[in-house]
C-alpha cells in the first residue's frame, strides 16, 4: 500500500502514520527525517542539501524530490510506504508522480486530515515539553501534576518556539497557501480520502482503516 498523509501542522499525521506502519508493515517516510539521514550519510543529494543549508538557503524541490526518490527505492519500500510531510506543493506532487512512474509504482490513496484552525491553535499552543527529559504534556488535555514541572524527572516544562501562537499561525498560512491545492490535485486523480482530524485519535484510526480496506 502506497499512501500520502496530508494535513496542517498538529493534525496528527505522525500519530496516524505510526499506526498504519504497524498495521501494514510498511515504512513511514518523513521528509525531515530522511533529509537529516541523507546529510548524515553523505549521499550525493545529502551533500548538496548540506551545502545549501550551511549557506542559509532553502533546499530546492529538485533536491528534496531526489532524496525522497532515493528513499523510496530502498528495499523496505517494496511493499509500500507512507509519505508524511511530502509533497507540500503541486510542483512537488508532479515531480513525485514522474519519479513513481519511473519506478513502476503508483499511489493507492491520499488521506487528508481536516481540522478546525482555531481548535488546532489551541491544541498546539497548549503543548509543553520538559527541557530535561523531553516528555510532552498539554496544559488542557494532558497536564502535569504540578504546573510547569515534569512528572517524570522534575524538570521545567517549556513551550517550544514552534508551539507559540504567532509561529503556528504562520505555519498554518503557509500550509493553506502551498499545500491546500494538493487536495484538488489528488481529488482529480481519484485517490483522495478526507477524514475529520478533530475526532479522538482511536476514532480517526478506525475510520481511516475502514476507508482503506473499503477502497
Amino acid at each position: 500500500m502506497k499512501l500520502i498523509l496530508l494535513g496542517p501542522p498538529g493534525a496528527g499525521k505522525g500519530t496516524q502514520a505510526k499506526m498504519l506502519t504497524e498495521r501494514f508493515a510498511i515504512p513511514q517516510v518523513s521528509t525531515g527525517e530522511i533529509l537529516r539521514a541523507a546529510v548524515k550519510d553523505g549521499t550525493p543529494m545529502g551533500q548538496k542539501a548540506k551545502e545549501l543549508m550551511d549557506a542559509g538557503g532553502l533546499v530546492p524541490d529538485e533536491v528534496v524530490v531526489g532524496i525522497v526518490r532515493d528513499r523510496l527505492q530502498e528495499t523496505d519500500c517494496n511493499k509500500g510506504f507512507i509519505l508524511d510531510g511530502f509533497p507540500r506543493t503541486v510542483a512537488q506532487a508532479d515531480a513525485l508522480q514522474v519519479s513513481l512512474q519511473n519506478m513502476s509504482k503508483k499511489l493507492d490513496r491520499v488521506i487528508s486530515l481536516k481540522v478546525d484552525a482555531q481548535a488546532l491553535i489551541e491544541r498546539l499552543t497548549g503543548r509543553r515539553t520538559c527541557k530535561d527529559c523531553g516528555r510532552g504534556y498539554h496544559v488542557k488535555f494532558d497536564p502535569s501534576r504540578q504546573a510547569g514541572v515534569c512528572d517524570a524527572c522534575g524538570g521545567t516544562l517549556i513551550q517550544r518556539n514552534d508551539d507559540q501562537e504567532e509561529t503556528i499561525r504562520k505555519r498554518l498560512q503557509v500550509y493553506a497557501d502551498q499545500t491546500t491545492p494538493l487536495i484538488s490535485y489528488y481529488q482529480e486523480a481519484g485517490v483522495l480520502l478526507e477524514l475529520d482530524g478533530m475526532q479522538p485519535i482511536p476514532q480517526v484510526q478506525k475510520e481511516m482503516l475502514s476507508l482503506l480496506q473499503a477502497g
